[in-house]
């Protein structure tokens, strides 16, 4: 299975020296991946140092070369709780939030990556949730790409393309056909989980793709069949985590 990787929770006031650890890791296989930067971001859990200044130009020179860049919400604030039609977990800064405030939302964060010289049609959601009013504000205001669901392969779903993420990374790394996504949030990690991650990187660097390269794989439509599987392994996934937790 081709693996590409995502990094979520970019903001100024990020780890640093876990980002770079990540960029590191990155140079050694010889990818680039997504990254999933919050326009606006509150949320005090995001906030791990003091804001770095040169944030953009990071992200610009990262960006020519090869890096990806999406929109990851626009707060990072979860206002309710519903987990959406992708329900990984029960709370969220879009799902359940009317159509007009969700438009509102979206338009604000996309302006204010727009100020800053980034220019994206990709959307990662904060706690992967989003609902179908999530869904039809994105493609109003010119998005085209959305970073979850779950398959094998990139799908379309109201006349978006959707590029799945990992439900189960272990079993991903042993599987031989397909695509999907690696997601790390490095403001979390431990140096248990540095260690873990160099073995992966180092023993699988050869199954992962950049995120541009992903975006290259046509996506196929999703059947009814495909929502309803999809639906039910978010909700699965959601309690066995809860249960483990």
């Amino acid at each position: 299975m081709k693996i590409a990787v995502r990094m979520d929770d970019i903001t100024p006031d990020m780890n640093w020296e876990n980002f770079r650890f990540f960029q590191k890791l990155f140079e050694e296989v010889g990818i680039t991946p997504l990254l999933g930067i919050v326009p606006d971001n509150r949320d005090e859990n995001l906030h791990k140092e003091e804001a770095h200044e040169d944030f953009y130009e990071v992200m610009k020179d990262l960006q020519k070369q090869g890096w990806v860049l999406s929109m990851h919400g626009c707060h990072h604030i979860y206002s309710t709780k519903k987990g959406g039609i992708f329900p990984l977990n029960n709370f969220s800064e879009f799902a359940g939030v009317s159509y007009i405030e969700q438009k509102k939302m979206l338009e604000e964060g996309k302006r204010k990556l727009a100020e800053n010289g980034i220019v994206t049609d990709i959307f990662m959601a904060p706690a992967h949730s989003y609902d179908k009013n999530t869904l039809r504000a994105l493609k109003e205001l010119g998005f085209t790409k959305i970073t979850d669901g779950f398959g094998k392969k990139p799908y379309t779903y109201k006349g978006l393309s959707f590029y799945p993420i990992s439900f189960q990374l272990s079993r991903s790394l042993k599987q031989k056909k397909g695509y999907t996504t690696m997601v790390l949030h490095a403001n979390t990690i431990t140096e248990k989980d540095k260690e873990r991650y160099i073995k992966i990187f180092r023993e699988h660097g050869k199954d992962m793709i950049s995120y541009a390269e992903y975006l290259n794989v046509k996506a196929v439509r999703q059947s009814i069949i495909g929502r309803w599987k999809e639906y039910w392994m978010a909700k699965i996934k959601f309690l066995l985590v809860n249960m483990k937790g």
